[in-house]
């Protein structure tokens, strides 16, 4: 399967897919790493990798439709099946939703619906929340609102601050995202309205890691 991955920060999550590409674990070609950071240090990942890079500053745009066109134009270069965001930290709109429309995926830390936005370990803290979670999305118009794929679950321990909670549910976000691509790489994963579609059957909840489907 062609991917693109679009960064804004470390590339943790890319380097996970690089390592599970070069393992032989997915069947994927990631065919271009893309940021909006010239400093982001998930661009020398990927060049280490071999895999090409661009760099598209937001900055350097009058406004966000216009960052948008010139994204979709290079995520379009090089043809790719499945959009993913790793770390992408920019609201995307409809030059870019509109053509990969159903194929554009994001991790978010939180249990979705649950904590959209930012902040999201400080939140679950502050509601007492006994776990907390990442989950894979379809990204829609609405933020943090597409279907949900997939979802990884840890415990909130005693004496937790956002810190400690983001430093214990990483490793386990970088499991979920390698798990479920590689689930996209295995089953025809669509998106409906509100749902979520594998194989032409309804996903009546998020697949979970560590479930025979995503273990």
């Amino acid at each position: 399967m062609k991917v693109c991955v679009l960064i804004s920060g470390s590339g943790s999550n890319l380097q996970a897919l690089i390592d599970a590409r070069d393992e032989k674990r997915i069947d994927i070609d990631i065919v271009s790493v893309i940021s909006n950071r010239v400093d982001a240090r998930g661009l020398e990942r990927a060049n280490k990798a071999g895999i090409p890079t661009s760099i598209l500053d937001h900055q350097g745009f009058a406004d966000r439709n216009e960052f948008d066109r010139a994204l979709a134009v290079l995520i379009s270069a090089g043809n790719p099946q499945l959009v993913i965001l790793a770390g992408f930290m920019r609201i995307i709109g409809p030059g870019v939703l509109d053509p990969f429309n159903g194929r554009i995926i994001n991790l978010h830390p939180s249990l979705l619906p649950q904590y959209r936005g930012t902040d999201t370990y400080q939140r679950a803290l502050d509601a007492g929340d006994r776990e907390h979670g990442a989950s894979i999305h379809f990204v829609t118009g609405e933020l943090d609102g597409g279907p949900v794929i997939s979802q990884v679950r840890i415990p909130v321990l005693a004496g937790d601050n956002k810190h400690t909670l983001a430093a214990r549910l990483a490793p386990m976000e970088h499991k979920l995202f390698v798990s479920t691509i590689k689930f996209f790489t295995q089953h025809n994963v669509e998106s409906g309205d509100s749902e979520v579609f594998v194989d032409g059957s309804k996903l009546q909840q998020p697949l979970l890691l560590h479930d025979e489907t995503l273990s």
